[in-house]
């Protein structure tokens, strides 16, 4: 299907929700919420985003710059799990959202390697496993009871030994009450810019009878030539000088070591206009994508559109492509918010 539901290129001066879309009064609150890719999927979608809990004080700096939460828990999720003074609205949730940080499970990650195992980030947080978030967030939702609890998180956690992660997150999700099913979705045909693949572990509470949620998502792909229209111009690009050097023609065949220094930018790769663009990787490298006729680094407009993040966002110090990769698409967030809404609250409103 060629039309859209929600808008890959777009403004936070536009509004919310989504044009086409009305507002639901539903509340949703968000763990690990990072730049708010997710909060403002369930915005876009008519929902009420109250706000979340994010351990990076830098990013949560940028996330109340940008969408100014009631509620803003800027500490350890092992912290506020111990809270006792939170406001009676979040025991009353519509829907719990949470996206673990997902490295150790990244099949291009270090995986088992890392399972187990301490680690101190550079962003100054404490030294903490990522293998066991997963479940400190289920006791989140055991904390909080919403009616609709969510954990996303890579492919790759339902891959390998990884496998046994995902059957405890199952079995535990089932244990504290809730009626769970697992969704491996496309990104890019859920009319987001890139293929990007992400389970969705999605609970219903057992004291709420509804039937199955089905996501199927099919509309048509946008290729990368709706986001980079025509040839590469340095000039019109506004390309960094000291990237200059490595603006060679990379043809057909011809290996990439040739249009950029040797053990660099690891995660360059040919990119087709003709095809769907790869995953946005959330590193603070050069970022170059490499296209038929040349190269050149995307702009951060490009970045935006690619994950759907809106054209006036304030990064602040972030790097942009760095947050974006972290983030949840807004669209693909949307898309699911919407289903929810439709198939469950909706339903609900309706025979009440």
């Amino acid at each position: 299907m060629d039309k859209h539901v929600f808008p890959y290129s777009w403004k936070l001066s536009d509004g919310y929700p989504a044009k086409g879309i009305e507002p639901n009064n539903l509340n949703v609150f968000g763990t690990f919420i990072c730049g708010g890719g997710s909060s403002m999927g369930y915005k876009l979608a008519g929902f009420n985003h109250l706000g979340g809990n994010e351990i990076d004080p830098k990013i949560a700096t940028v996330y109340k710059k940008n969408h100014n939460p009631k509620y803003l828990y800027t500490e350890d999720i092992r912290n506020f799990n111990k809270r006792k003074d939170l406001p009676e609205e979040l025991y009353n949730l519509d829907i719990l959202d949470g996206s673990p940080p997902c490295s150790t499970f990244s099949i291009s990650g270090s995986r088992e390697k890392s399972w187990g195992k301490k680690k101190k980030f550079k962003e100054g947080q404490v030294k903490q496993r990522l293998d066991d978030l997963v479940f400190i967030y289920l006791k989140t939702i055991k904390k909080l009871k919403p009616k609709v609890a969510i954990l996303e998180n890579v492919k790759g956690i339902m891959a390998g030994n990884a496998k046994a992660y995902s059957k405890k997150i199952y079995n535990d999700f089932t244990e504290i009450g809730y009626n769970v099913q697992v969704f491996l979705l496309d990104a890019s045909f859920m009319g987001v810019p890139q293929k990007r693949e992400r389970v969705f572990f999605i609970g219903l509470r057992n004291d709420i009878e509804k039937p199955k949620l089905k996501l199927e998502f099919k509309e048509k792909q946008i290729l990368f030539n709706k986001i980079i229209p025509g040839k590469i111009n340095k000039e019109v690009y506004n390309i960094r000088p000291s990237q200059l050097p490595y603006m060679k023609i990379c043809k057909p065949g011809k290996s990439l070591s040739s249009v950029h220094p040797k053990g660099n930018y690891f995660s360059t790769r040919k990119q087709s206009f003709e095809k769907v663009s790869p995953t946005i990787v959330a590193d603070n490298g050069g970022g170059i994508m490499v296209y038929p006729d040349g190269t050149r680094y995307l702009t951060w407009d490009e970045y935006k559109q690619i994950g759907t993040f809106p054209l006036d966002y304030e990064f602040q110090n972030i790097n942009p492509k760095f947050l974006i990769g972290m983030s949840v698409p807004p669209v693909m967030i949307a898309q699911i918010a919407n289903q929810i809404n439709i198939q469950w609250f909706q339903k609900s409103r309706s025979t009440a």
